[in-house]
């Protein structure tokens, strides 16, 4: 073997056929092998007859599926995006991800019934270890189970997926025969490549076959296939598996005769072989081999040794490798995933030395207290029935090292969890003994399966265990877990007290009443509340019961006795708004739970029990009736209104509604009416105005002119605005400037809106009429004009413009004057036309100037990659090193290197580009990779982008596939599908996992070329479903392009408006239009809010083009625009037509829709949006909080409190959650509570909150509140909630986000200095104090940020560099000296040092 090794260096492709006869013939072991092969081979032949390979099936398509419909394949790709993504972020963030996750996602896809090879493939690399809290049979079962799965369904199997399940096979120790692996993929007519034939040797070597081996590298030798250095490090375990340690060791001698140097995973291999043998000395002298030669393994290197150590039963090792740790960035999730897989395998102990090890973390608490560190420990430690006793031992210790505070109580929690009642109750006896508090609300994940059993005689032991611990059930255990498991509540009391399990009576009483109300039993709720023996207790704690047996119930007088109770007997009224508001807000309620056609049927018996209330003298308030009167007139039952009417105490504050609305007029009938109105002698202002409006919009100018003229004596300025901006519109610069001159007589104090001012700026810079230009900016500052972020768009081509005639000065002095005004920030793009006109004259020098005195004024360098590119090509290497110099200070030196790795390309310098893109610690920045392989796509720079996509591959956190998406978009769009051919070669080498777009993207070339695809891709799922699209540009005339290009231009400058009026008049010209003009032309007016004009546009297509529809994009922005018009039933209506059309609409208009629903309070609706959605919702990242916190502001809008806390309160206490996705903010319910100031259903809420903090340790909803109290400047009320539960303090992650939101924004340091007045011993200052000099840097407040750094002297906190670069500048921009060094990197380089830092101790905290 050691000649056929140091022979091999460039070795070729195989065949399938040689290489099984050539390894079925058993020829001669190689020299170096024939020691052992001798032994190897018996043994070999043994486990070849014993082991088997998983079978496969032959055909390569499973059974005949239909084609999918484009709305399958739509979702189908979508499915892939959402499980990519999601896979990868539970990589990137923990190392692993979980069964659940992947067997949801398998679950999808299988479900959507057309997987596609690119899902197949995800999900089979998904199945090794990235799964390391399940055995390693359990994970191969799993693969198995998705292989059979998916091929029947239709997946389409290749190279990649036999490769990927080898990779499988390996991680999982799975034994199987690679001769029968190779005879199966001969079977299916795959043909294996370098890659199988690398994992076949290592399934050998795994088995100490070195003879099986030998003979695929014999082969790969003959065919010309390289050798790596992956083969060799499995042959260093293949020797030492067959117990050659020499041979293993002299591997490393063979590789350096090979020219290969051994690196870090040869070490590891050698150091694994000892680690199994036991030989510890042998490890350290290895060890301290490395240190010497190749510098010290990593983190992860060390932890392989941990596990192999662990697996051979020398564990006693371990604390000494654990101590050559250097806790490396990334230490503690690949440290998390050893202690599960050790956990797993049952070498708990050894995982909690490991865990123990952990680096040191802060103190989260003002006592020192330490947060929940090693959750995932006693998690997976719960998972796999480790004893109760040991539990303990566990939480003691991680007491002891300070890292869990609450140990005991998060076990106990994973156990209900995880449904181990014997587990449970024992910790529960554990906690009892320790001192520690048990809540009743801990009992329900027991007694809820008990429950749906009927187990009563469950329900008691359970029951009797917490009365043996001193826990008496409260009210909701009662009703909802305990009543309904016995035959009725008389049964319950009497066998619980037989038991001695029974001591609240009184909580056993309402709990009855509420099963009685809720079971329909009227009779029985009167009796019970009838009764004198009954307990005090506020209506509001059955209201929802009581509403629910009303609904049920049909006999009317039992309601009307029920209801008169309410009123009249104190008991059942304790609220201090009195029995009147109670009652009234119990019909409220009881009617808006009930739909329209309930409320129909029931009608008459509603009116008969309004008619029985008033006999009984019970009244409800004025406000309450408004509310029940907007409910029934919803309902459609008008005549039910007046028999509430009778029950309002106080008539005479009920004001009637008279507004109605009339339709306008058209403007020959406008016209009439002006004159009519002016032989009358009557005002006429209004009506010329809405004249003047209408003649505008239908682009009648001179009519609209002569209108003006004959009547100017009774203009108004909105007349004028209206013409002056028309006259823009067809170019008129002298009229529009006349026009605001009169407007001005008239009124001088007048304002145009923004687009008329902008409209003004851009016809006199068009005409050169600049001074005209800059008087109408100074007189948008004067008059404070709205500015929006679309005017910076119109600022740009004004002075782009100018540049491109050359004018310097003009340039200059507009762009000084728009910034010197503040009417836009002087972005790169605004600023880029003072380095054009540079540029335009090729003079470079001064272009670098000019960029650089933007940074210096502006904080921007405009054109900074063209600049270097003309430098580049001049060869100026002084202005050059000035540049880069001034931007590395400036913005760090990583900027500096993209900047000068870009020109280089840009210049074809591919030999430095190299240079600069190798160096050290270089990381990819996604945002400006696009950017540059955008513009090379642009400028089908071919050569240019091919050195890029090479040079980045070994690039840090670079996307691949996104690079390589790039080229074959190139490629593409030059039809070079043989350079694409290379490209998919490229890729397959880099072992990536290509996305949908890009196979999509491939495939459709080679179709187009008449090429075979080499890959299974679904068909076109993204294309739109359009009519056949005239060839316009081919048959119309200059006119017609013109036309159709400035409707495009405006749109894009979101002037959809004028854009409109240029459709209009192309229309009257008899011009028609494509697909795409009338599809721009409706998202530009619906984004800007103009819908009746959308919904023309439409139906103008429609009569042009047959089945034109909206799109999604367009269909979303309508959804949008209706909501913010108030036509919520409309907006409904088109979300469920796009969702029958397959269509998928935008998170934001769903998410605007609800919350538009939740401000009517029709909860109806927003329930029906919530199943609606409940199929894509994740695939658009579809938060279930949106429906959550709206359905409770729904609630609170309907002034049903009781209702709100009912909905959310199960939803946040653990145990008792009955959705999927746990709520993780109230955050945005308690804003709006504020901000409209609904105090008294905040003091609801807040109420609630209080409770679960200090009931059931839920402090999400109080820190939640509290930090809105600080947001809202309500200091008084953050400070008596923070007393109340004090543990909101204590909140360290919850804070610190707060903090790191609220530091984005200038002129919001207030909030912080509130949060850390009202919490003295915050439990990370430093961190908040960096995030508080952010905000006086903002604010260019000096005085504050010198005594916050004084402050932080006093008190020996160390100031961080982002503290201090942030303080340095501030220094220096107001001209004081600074009092130490300052660091010389940008912000940016210090942020991301902080962020890696952070990221190196991520927590293992899991929720």
């Amino acid at each position: 073997m050691a000649a056929l090794l140091r022979s091999a260096r460039l070795l070729p492709l195989s065949c399938r056929s040689a290489v099984l006869q050539n390894i079925s013939r058993h020829e001669a072991p190689s020299s170096v092998a024939a020691k052992a092969l001798s032994r190897a081979a018996a043994r070999a032949h043994r486990q070849s007859c014993q082991v088997r390979l998983y079978t496969v099936a032959t055909q390569q398509k499973g059974s005949t599926h239909d084609e999918p419909s484009s709305a399958v394949r739509a979702k189908q790709a979508q499915l892939f995006d959402w499980a990519l993504n999601k896979l990868d972020t539970s990589v990137r963030r923990t190392g692993r991800i979980t069964k659940t996750l992947l067997t949801r996602i398998f679950e999808d896809i299988c479900r959507t019934g057309y997987p596609s090879s690119n899902q197949a493939l995800l999900l089979l690399r998904s199945c090794g270890s990235l799964l390391p809290e399940l055995h390693l049979p359990e994970r191969t079962q799993i693969a198995h189970k998705i292989w059979d799965k998916l091929q029947n369904l239709g997946a389409v199997y290749d190279v990649s997926h036999y490769n990927a399940l080898l990779k499988v096979y390996l991680q999982n120790e799975h034994r199987f025969s690679p001769t029968d692996f190779l005879a199966k993929m001969e079977a299916a007519h795959v043909v294996p490549n370098r890659v199988t034939y690398q994992r076949l040797i290592a399934a050998f070597c795994n088995e100490g076959d070195i003879e099986g081996a030998s003979k695929i590298l014999g082969f790969m030798k003959n065919k010309d296939l390289p050798i790596t250095e992956a083969v060799f490090n499995t042959l260093v375990t293949g020797h030492a598996k067959s117990g050659d340690m020499e041979n293993a060791e002299n591997i490393l001698t063979v590789m350096r005769g090979a020219g290969i140097e051994p690196g870090p995973d040869t070490y590891v291999a050698l150091l694994n072989a000892y680690a199994e043998k036991g030989d510890f000395n042998n490890i350290k002298q290895t060890l301290g081999q490395v240190e010497k030669t190749e510098g010290n393994l990593t983190d992860r290197d060390l932890m392989q040794i941990i596990w192999s150590l662990s697996k051979a039963g020398y564990s006693q090792y371990v604390p000494e490798i654990v101590e050559r740790m250097r806790y490396d960035r990334g230490y503690v999730p690949d440290a998390m995933n050893l202690c599960l897989s050790l956990v797993t395998q049952g070498m708990e102990d050894t995982a909690f030395q490991v865990l123990k090890s952990f680096p040191a973390f802060p103190a989260d608490g003002p006592n020192g207290d330490s947060s929940q560190h090693g959750n995932f420990f006693l998690r997976h430690c719960v998972n796999v029935n480790v004893p109760a006793g040991k539990l303990k031992q566990f939480c003691d210790g991680l007491a002891t090292a300070n890292l869990h505070s609450s140990a005991l109580q998060f076990t106990l929690y994973c156990a209900l969890e995880s449904k181990k009642a014997a587990l449970a109750l024992d910790l529960m006896k554990i906690m009892k003994e320790e001192g520690l508090p048990i809540r009743p609300h801990y009992s329900w994940p027991l007694l809820v399966d008990y429950q749906k059993e009927k187990n009563v005689q469950g329900t008691i032991e359970v029951l009797k265990t917490l009365h043996e611990l001193g826990i008496e059930p409260d009210v909701d255990t009662y009703t909802d877990y305990v009543i309904n498991v016995f035959e009725d509540a008389h049964s319950a009391r009497r066998l619980l007290q037989e038991n001695g399990c029974l001591s609240d009576t009184d909580g056993l009483k309402i709990a009855e009443l509420r099963t009685e109300a809720r079971n329909g039993r009227l009779d029985n709720v009167l009796s019970l509340l009838s009764s004198p023996s009954m307990c005090p207790v506020d209506a509001i704690s059955f209201r929802g019961s009581l509403i629910a047996g009303f609904k049920r119930s049909n006999n009317v007088e039992h309601m009307s006795k029920i209801t008169e109770l309410l009123h009249k007997d104190g008991r059942y009224s304790q609220a201090p708004s009195g029995p009147t508001e109670a009652v009234g807000y119990f019909l409220y309620h009881l009617i808006d739970s009930m739909s329209d056609s309930e409320v129909q049927a029931k009608e008459e018996r509603l009116r008969q029990y309004f008619h029985q209330l008033r006999k009984m003298n019970v009244v409800i308030s004025a406000n309450i009736y408004r509310g029940i009167r907007n409910l029934l007139d919803a309902y459609h039952v008008p005549e039910l209104i007046k028999d509430v009417l009778v029950l309002v105490d106080d008539e005479g504050k009920l004001s009637p509604s008279d507004m109605q609305k009339t339709p306008g007029l058209k403007s020959p009938e406008l016209e009439e009416k002006v004159e009519q109105l002016k032989a009358e002698n009557k005002p006429v202002a209004d009506v010329l105005k809405q004249l003047i409006y209408v003649l505008c919009n239908d682009e009648n100018l001179q009519k609209a002119l002569e209108v003006k003229g004959k009547y100017e004596a009774d203009m108004v300025v909105g007349g004028y605005a209206a013409l002056i901006n028309a006259c823009c519109r067809h170019d008129n610069v002298e009229e529009a400037l006349n026009l605001k001159r009169e407007a001005q007589r008239k009124d001088s104090s007048v304002a145009l809106d923004t687009n008329k001012y902008l409209s003004l700026v851009k016809v006199c810079a068009k005409h050169g009429r600049l001074d005209d230009a800059i008087n109408i900016l100074k007189e948008m500052k004067e008059k404070d004009v709205l500015i929006k972020d679309t005017t910076l768009g119109s600022f740009f081509h004004v002075l782009n413009g100018v540049a491109m005639r050359g004018e310097v000065e003009t340039v200059n002095r507009l762009l000084e004057v728009i910034v010197t005004l503040g009417l836009a920030k002087p972005v790169a793009n605004l600023c880029s036309p003072v380095v054009t006109v540079h540029l335009e004259k090729d003079d470079a020098p001064a272009a670098l100037e000019a960029s650089i005195d933007c940074y210096k004024k502006y904080n921007c360098l405009p054109r900074l990659h063209d600049v270097l590119c003309k430098l580049v090509e001049r060869g100026d290497t002084e202005l050059l090193q000035k540049a880069m110099d001034f931007v590395s200070q400036e913005r760090g030196e990583m900027t500096m290197l993209y900047d000068l790795f870009f020109a280089f390309l840009q210049t074809a310098k591919y030999k430095e580009a190299k240079k600069i893109i190798e160096t050290p610690g270089l990381r990819a920045r996604p945002g400006r990779l696009q950017w540059f392989a955008e513009k090379c796509i642009t400028g089908n720079q071919m050569e240019t982008l091919e050195n890029f996509v090479e040079m980045t591959s070994k690039l840090f956190e670079c996307d691949r596939d996104e690079m390589y998406f790039y080229l074959l978009k190139l490629c593409k769009e030059n039809n070079e599908w043989q350079k694409a051919d290379a490209i998919w070669t490229k890729m397959q080498e880099e072992n990536l996992i290509p996305r949908e777009r890009t196979l999509k993207l491939l495939a459709d070339l080679f179709k187009g070329n008449g090429q075979e695809v080499p890959f299974d891709v679904p068909e076109n799922w993204y294309e739109e479903a359009a009519a056949p699209k005239n060839d316009y540009s081919s048959t119309s005339s200059s006119a017609d392009a013109l036309y159709q290009k400035k409707i495009f231009a405006l749109c894009k400058n979101n002037n959809g408006k004028e854009a409109y009026g240029i459709l209009l008049q192309a229309e009257r010209s008899g011009i028609a239009f494509n697909a795409s003009v009338y599809s721009s032309l409706i998202k530009a007016l619906l984004s800007e809010g103009y819908l009746e004009e959308a919904i023309k546009v439409k139906e103008r297509a429609g009569t042009h083009i047959k089945g034109f529809a909206l799109n999604d994009a367009a269909n979303s922005l309508l959804i949008i625009t209706q909501v913010r018009r108030d036509y919520l039933k409309d907006a409904l209506s088109s979300l469920r037509t796009m969702l029958e059309s397959d269509m998928v609409p935008t998170a934001l208009a769903v998410t605007r829709l609800v919350q538009g629903l939740a401000m009517k309070g029709d909860v109806e609706s927003i329930q029906a949006v919530e199943r609606m959605m409940a199929g894509i919702g994740k695939s658009i990242r579809l938060s279930q909080m949106l429906f959550i916190n709206n359905r409770i502001l729904a609630h609170v809008k309907n002034d049903n409190l009781d209702a709100a806390v009912e909905y959310i309160e199960p939803l946040l206490i653990p145990g008792t959650q009955t959705v999927d996705v746990p709520v993780t903010s109230m955050a945005y319910v308690f804003r709006k509570l504020l901000e409209e100031r609904l105090d008294s259903a905040l003091e609801k809420l807040s109420a609630m909150a209080e409770r679960l903090a200090n009931q059931f340790a839920v402090y999400r909803p109080a820190t939640d509140l509290f930090l809105q109290y600080v947001d809202a400047g309500r200091v008084d009320d953050a400070r008596f909630l923070l007393q109340r539960c004090s543990a909101v303090a204590e909140q360290k992650a919850l804070l610190v986000a707060y903090i790191a939101r609220t530091a984005q924004n200038s002129g919001k340091s207030w909030k912080i200095t509130s949060l850390l007045d009202l919490i003295p011993d915050f439990p990370e200052k430093d961190v908040a104090y960096t995030y508080l000099m952010k905000c006086f840097a903002l604010e260019n407040d000096v005085d504050s940020a010198k005594a916050l750094y004084e402050k932080m002297k006093a008190m020996n906190i160390d100031t961080d560099e982002l503290f201090l670069k942030r303080f340095a500048v501030l220094l220096k921009d107001a001209g004081e000296p600074l009092p130490f060094t300052e660091p010389p990197e940008s912000f940016k380089f210090y942020a991301d040092k902080l962020r890696q830092e952070k990221q190196g101790h991520v927590s293992e905290d899991e929720h």
